[in-house]
């Protein structure tokens, strides 16, 4: 997977929203206001990418037990988020599930209101 197919990917879901809240080299993708993904853009420049996700906690463990790609979320809550490398032993049909599931956690963590106004 590259930089083009990811962007494409997050941006396709409903109601998300590109940003740079931090810096200029991290690009964050949020679903109402709220993020699901971040990503260093300059890091897949050097060959070296990765995403931070949402994740729910115990699948967050058994992720990091069976992945050496995923890890504890890089200046993120350690619980509840994950940094997962590209390239190395995590598919990128997993990765692509992982998103959806970061997605699909804040989504669901959203107001009813919200979420029916992003839904329309």
């Amino acid at each position: 997977m590259n930089i083009q197919q990811l962007y494409e990917f997050c941006l396709s879901k409903k109601g998300v929203t590109e940003h740079f809240p931090f810096d200029e080299d991290t690009l964050v993708f949020k679903v109402g206001g709220k993020m699901f993904a971040l990503t260093s853009l300059s890091n897949w420049e050097k060959g070296i990418p990765a995403i931070n996700l949402k994740c729910d906690p115990e699948k967050a463990l058994e992720l990091r037990a069976q992945y050496e790609a995923i890890k504890p979320g890089w200046h993120m809550s350690k619980i509840h988020w994950n940094t997962v490398d590209f390239n190395n032993d995590v598919s990128d049909k997993m990765i692509l599930e992982l998103i959806n599931h970061s997605y699909e956690l804040v989504f669901k963590s959203l107001t009813k209101k919200l979420q029916a106004e992003i839904e329309k």
